[in-house]
């Protein structure tokens, strides 16, 4: 499946380009960025390899992750999308699609993330209807937020490897 191309008045999410890839590194090794996000830095080629597979599961699974352009400036803002990652955790959450953001500090403080990840769950809503997961660290107020305003309710917590995790889910059991 080609992924859509999709855009608000302020943003474009688009399938993840070649030329994508420094800015994407370059957000996955801020130590700010990832803070809530596993709390490692990613090495360039974890990078890479995150960012095809976030498009290659377009044609698996008929989701997969989206580049976020600022669509005034060309500016990469961040990654949103969908994913199966096959985590092996209590609940499982393969059944659903797995919802997943983030964003660089330029988008930062501006609504981004809740517009990004609005307009994502917008196409989701229309082509994949359905109940939809999310994990996110009980310290990141900002990202439950986000799952928040995009109709995310608290379900239960799950262990991440041996991390602590809240799971939100959103239309349905």
């Amino acid at each position: 499946m080609n992924p859509p191309t999709l855009s608000t008045d302020r943003l474009v999410l688009r399938p993840f380009e070649d030329a994508d890839f420094p800015h994407a590194a370059a957000m996955w090794g801020d130590e700010d960025v990832v803070r809530f996000i596993g709390g490692k830095t990613r090495s360039r080629q974890d990078v890479w390899f995150a960012s095809v597979r976030g498009r290659g599961m377009w044609d698996v699974k008929g989701y997969g992750n989206w580049t976020v352009i600022d669509r005034e400036t060309g500016t990469f803002l961040g990654e949103v999308g969908f994913a199966d990652f096959m985590r092996g955790i209590d609940p499982d959450l393969s059944q659903w699609p797995e919802a997943g953001w983030a964003f660089s500090r330029a988008s930062w403080g501006r609504g981004i993330g809740s517009e990004a990840v609005g307009l994502a769950h917008d196409w989701l809503d229309r082509n994949r209807p359905g109940p939809s997961v999310c994990i996110i660290d009980e310290d990141h107020k900002a990202s439950r937020r986000v799952a928040e305003k995009c109709g995310y309710e608290y379900w239960q917590m799950a262990l991440l490897g041996d991390h602590p995790v809240m799971v939100f889910r959103r239309g349905g059991a």
